[in-house]
């Protein structure tokens, strides 16, 4: 078994690596307590999730993502403190983040602007703790909609994880995540993913955070193309000059179109299919110039569109502008190597 790591930061929890190829039953619960098999590398450690962030020195961009953050955040006012830190609970809530709000006091020149950061670093404090308090139901609700998705994995008759998954497990996972209210698709429920997978590298339950995974790439495409059918909406409702009843109106109606041209319906296909059939799927709707058949360099530029309008409008350093910003660039990836 052998996972790829494809970038630093999230090919390990979106995986775009070849599936593994196993079979084991697991008893699941809602903490997906996972019984662990035996590591044929005892003096290998086991993997970890990267999303926690700690397991290296931060990069210049993801300095600079947590300064635009600090900046906003002590520019906010308290009232928008809740709000803002739940967006963005993982990041604001790490060591890092307070060493990094701790350095950039001792740079101010500013008796102001030192003051602004100190009350800041203890106005996180009493913020997440609120959080953390008031969001422990939520993340109950989401840990039961994670754990649907994982049950829709495995084999109806009996209940094994067969992986790489059929066809028709990823679409009863795909059925399950469509299922759910929108608004449910939050950090909550990426939060939860990502500590079940986290879970399964530590036992090393490969297997099961191939599914973890494959439940990521569901939710990037998903939620990348519900965004898309949003900000189409809004615009032609703005162009139009429509009011945003009129905008709601054309995205609750699933039959509407909204694809600008062949490049966009083909994005729209490969958002909705499963991230093993990219290459096939780019094949067939590519070409290099023939008539009314989308060429790579469209497909490509309408792909950068889309992380120009949906991925930079989500919250900086969220977990959901990191998938969905990982899903695309791989999917980049996948065109240009056609």
């Amino acid at each position: 078994m052998r996972l790829v790591f494809l970038f630093a930061t999230l090919s390990t929890a979106l995986a775009f690596a070849p599936p593994l190829h196993s079979h084991y039953t697991p008893p699941l619960t809602t903490a997906l307590r996972l019984a662990s098999p035996d590591n044929n590398d005892p003096q290998q450690p086991p993997s970890r999730s990267r999303f926690a962030g700690m397991q290296r020195d931060p990069t210049a961009q993801e300095l600079a993502i947590m300064d635009d953050m600090i900046t906003k955040l002590s520019n906010a006012k308290p009232y928008e403190l809740p709000n803002a830190v739940s967006r963005a609970i993982r990041v604001v809530s790490t060591p890092r983040f307070f060493l990094r709000i701790a350095e950039r006091a001792d740079k101010a020149t500013d008796p102001s602007e030192k003051a602004k950061l100190s009350a800041l670093a203890d106005n996180l404090v009493t913020t997440i703790q609120a959080v953390v308090s008031m969001t422990e139901e939520n993340l109950d609700e989401r840990a039961k909609d994670v754990e649907k998705m994982v049950k829709a994995a495995s084999e109806p008759e009996s209940g094994e994880f067969l992986v790489p998954l059929s066809r028709e497990r990823v679409d009863a996972m795909r059925d399950v995540l469509e299922g759910l209210d929108e608004e449910d698709l939050n950090e909550g429920f990426l939060s939860t993913i990502d500590a079940w997978m986290n879970k399964a590298h530590q036992d090393g339950m490969d297997g099961m955070v191939t599914i973890m995974q494959k439940a990521l790439q569901i939710y990037a495409g998903t939620a990348i193309s519900r965004a898309r059918i949003h900000l189409q909406a809004n615009v032609g409702a703005a162009l139009s000059g429509e009011d945003q009843a009129a905008a709601d109106a054309v995205v609750a109606d699933s039959s509407s179109e909204l694809n600008n041209g062949p490049a966009a319906e083909l994005l729209e296909r490969l958002l909705r299919v499963d991230t093993d059939d990219w290459d096939a799927e780019i094949r067939k709707g590519v070409s290099d110039g023939a008539e009314d058949v989308v060429t790579k360099d469209a497909l490509v530029k309408e792909v950068q569109r889309t992380m120009e309008g949906v991925i930079l409008g989500l919250e900086n350093g969220s977990m959901a502008q990191r998938v969905q910003a990982e899903y695309l660039r791989e999917l980049v990836t996948r065109i240009e190597a056609i």
